[in-house]
Order: structure tokens, then sequence, then C-alpha cells
């Protein structure tokens, strides 16, 4: 990164450059990486995280436009494979590493959460729990009826029963005879999850594991504490909003509305009679959402649409706007905890997402709400910006359920130094055709052209 005299880096640049100094201080194991994937309307976020003794470390970050998606739909699978592929590419650059699997985030209207049980007989002679009866157990839970339309993703336990002795977390090394487990299985649209799934396989990546994004963001949003008293946690994204209720440390509802800060930048085009592209700038750079600390004094330009002009605005102006639509969110996130049977939450609002980064969205709540509001930021160099948070909770929600259910996840990514992968000879074997099949071209036309010389010398 270059920067001119008297020109400071801006505080993401700063945490990248912290990161990336952080990385040659640590001895990457490969082995030992997980790489998470979250697929938001407004853009793409690649995160790269190494665990070590249980603790974890943001060693790359990847984003880029998300293209192929409107309000956190798949719809066009072409550009979303394109956009997750220039976010994948720009994290490989980062560690000098080649990504081969991912934890996939998974989040929409279409989810949906069922409680289960499972009961089985202790099997090894001297009674010991073990990794295959914690897999026997979590696989008798999932015999429930599904309908045909819909997946299972994921079975989270919320506890474990040894021989009546209940709230375990983990039975493994126990002694006893009967093993039950309590939890709750996520079931997903088949046609969703198809779409996904294909769109991570065209970018020439392999699912590690699919993760239920509220879940993810729960576990590095909000503490422990929150999540037992009762907490409702809203993710405010591009194109929806995810509106998350946890009570007794458990995700017990979650909802979508669908609205988000693509609806402000739609609201300041209008308004300003400007570009949508000049409408996020203007947003990103200018806005403000509460507009009683909106400043006056703050002026900017705007090129009129179908016009050379340009014409001056202030915060002032465009606070009114933000504020009205960032309103309607908040009220229609209410409206949702309300219906899922939710009217009072002793812990209050927690607010994350793209979308609070702007100045303001935590005071505009704080009136909206009439309660405890505070925004969640992940606190991991490279990374400290609300948007980033339902990734960097993919990969430690991912880890912690991978070791209670037994799967394996690791290796996530190959060394530049190891074999080249399948996916890089396909491509390279694609390129191969793609040369020969010029070749020949060029070989017919040199045949035609000798054939127009012997008839017309």
């Amino acid at each position: 990164m270059k920067y001119s005299k008297g020109e400071k880096p801006s505080e993401y640049q700063l945490s990248l450059i912290q990161m990336l100094l952080l990385r040659r201080c640590l001895v990457v194991n490969s082995s030992e990486i997980l790489v998470s994937l979250d697929i938001g309307t407004a853009s793409i976020k690649v995160i790269i995280g190494e665990v070590l003794n249980d603790s974890l470390n943001i060693i790359g970050v990847g984003t880029a436009k998300s293209n192929g998606m409107k309000k956190g739909a798949i719809v066009d699978i072409d550009r979303t494979v394109s956009s997750i592929k220039s976010a994948v590419e720009q994290a490989e650059r980062m560690v000098g590493m080649e990504i081969d699997s991912v934890v996939v985030g998974i989040n929409g209207n279409h989810i949906q959460l069922q409680p289960c049980h499972g009961v089985v007989a202790i099997q090894s002679e001297n009674r010991e729990i073990s990794d295959e009866d914690i897999t026997r157990v979590i696989d008798g839970a999932q015999v429930v009826s599904i309908p045909p339309e819909r997946d299972i993703i994921d079975v989270i336990p919320k506890q474990f029963i040894v021989d009546g002795l209940d709230e375990i977390t983990d039975p493994r090394g126990m002694i006893g005879v009967r093993l039950e487990m309590e939890g709750t299985i996520i079931t997903c649209s088949k046609t969703v999850l198809h779409n996904i799934l294909k769109c991570v396989e065209g970018a020439n990546l392999k699912v590690a594991d699919i993760c239920l994004q509220p879940l993810a963001a729960g576990t590095v949003a909000l503490s422990k504490d929150e999540r037992s008293l009762g907490i409702a946690l809203i993710d405010v994204g591009g194109g929806c909003s995810t509106v998350s209720v946890y009570a007794n440390d458990h995700l017990a509802a979650t909802g979508v509305v669908p609205l988000g800060g693509d609806n402000v930048t739609k609201d300041l085009s209008i308004g300003l009679k400007t570009s949508t592209e000049e409408a996020e700038d203007v947003k990103v750079n200018y806005g403000h959402a509460f507009f009683d600390d909106a400043q006056e004094d703050e002026v900017f330009d705007v090129a009129i649409i179908g016009s050379n002009e340009k014409q001056s605005y202030n915060q002032l102006e465009i606070s009114d706007m933000i504020e009205a639509r960032l309103e309607e969110i908040y009220a229609y996130a209410e409206r949702e905890i309300h219906r899922m049977g939710y009217s009072d939450l002793p812990g209050g609002y927690v607010l994350t997402g793209g979308t609070m980064k702007m100045p303001g969205t935590l005071e505009l709540a704080q009136d909206v709400f009439n309660a405890n509001v505070r925004v969640a930021i992940p606190d991991y160099i490279g990374v400290r910006e609300p948007q980033f948070t339902a990734g960097v909770g993919i990969l430690q929600f991912a880890y912690s359920n991978a070791k209670i259910q037994g799967k394996e996840l690791f290796p996530s990514v190959i060394s530049n130094d190891q074999e080249e992968k399948p996916r890089r000879i396909r491509q390279q074997s694609k390129s191969k055709s793609k040369s020969s099949e010029v070749q020949e071209e060029k070989e017919k036309e040199s045949k035609f052209a000798n054939l127009f010389k012997y008839f017309f010398d």
C-alpha cells in the first residue's frame, strides 16, 4: 500500500497491515486452518482463520462486490460464482495459500427450527461414551418427519443426558448405560441449498460444512450471559435484515425482514436524483442515521442524472432520508420479534451488519427501541467492522460444533509447496483444450488460404 505525503491510512487498512505483520510472526500450519464464506447481498466475504489451542487468529480476508444476489437470495448463479472467485483470490493472495474447502453460511426466511430428541444404548464393554455413541445419538435424533422439499442442514445439541443426569455439554469419557440428546434440527429449502452449493462448487471449492448464520453471528456478537438472559440480535445487511432471538443460551427463533442498506441507497438515489453508485458513495462517506446529530456544514457535490451539472447537499439533508428508512427497518424488526412471541427481552437488542458502520445507527436504535442497545463488532485484527460478524462467527461456531459432533473440517487450504490441486489441473486442462481448439482453427484457415491460392494463382 502506497500513500502520498500527508495521507494517512484508514482504520481498515491499518487492520490489514497489522494482520499481515501478525501472519509473518505466526508459523502457519495448513492443517489447522478454517475458511468461512459469507454470501451477502452487498458483498461476498471470505475469512481465513487459524485455530491454535482452541483460540482463533484471523490471517486472511477477501471481499468482493456481490453481483448475483438480491434481497438475500441468489438471482444469477454465474455472477455469484464470479464474485465468490474474486473474494477467494483476494484472500488467497493475502496468505499465500490456495483455498480448497469452505464453511458456508446460510440464511433466509426458508430456515426452520425444530426440536429433536435422540436416545441410544452405550455399546462399549466398559460403558464409556465414545465418539461413535455421540454420532449415533445425533443420527437417531434426525429420524423425524421432514417434508420432501426440505433438507436437514444441521443438528445443534442443547444438552446431553447420561442415565438421567442432564445439562451435559460433552459426555465423552463418561460412564453410563443410556445416552440421550436434546437439540434443534435446522432445515432449509432444497432449492435454495442447491443453488448455494452450485455456486460454491462453480467456484471450484468444496463445502466442508454448512452453518446457520444467525447462530454463527450470535457466538461473536453475544456473550453467554446475554444469550441466557434473553436478547434480540438484528443483523442489518445490504438486501435484508436477519432478526434472531436467544433465550436460555440457545437460539429460540429467527426470521428475515426484506429491508436493508440497499433500500437506504435507493432512497438517496431517488431523493438526490443521482445514480445508485453515487448514492452508495454518498451514504458511505457522508451518511448519518440520526438527524439530531447530523452536521449542516458537512457539504458535498452530487452528479445529477441526465445533466452534466452537480448539485451541493449537506449531511443534514440526507440524514432525514436515511433516518426515515432505518427507523422503518427497526420497526419491522421489532414487529418480527413480537410475531415470534417475544415482547419483553431483558438483555435488550444487539445490532450488527454492514449498515451499522454508519454513524448515528446506534443513537437512532436507542431512540426507537427505548431499551438497552449496542453495536457488536468482532474483536479481531483485520475484521473490526460489523459486516464481518457473521463471517468470523461461522469460523468459531463451525469449529466448536465440529468438536462436539466429531466432524472433520481440516485442512481447508493447500500450501503453495504442496502438490497442485485437482481443480487447478482441471483448469489447466480446460485452457489446454481451448488452446488446441485455437490451433485447429488456425490450421483450417491456412488450409482454406492455400486452397484459394491454388485456384486463383
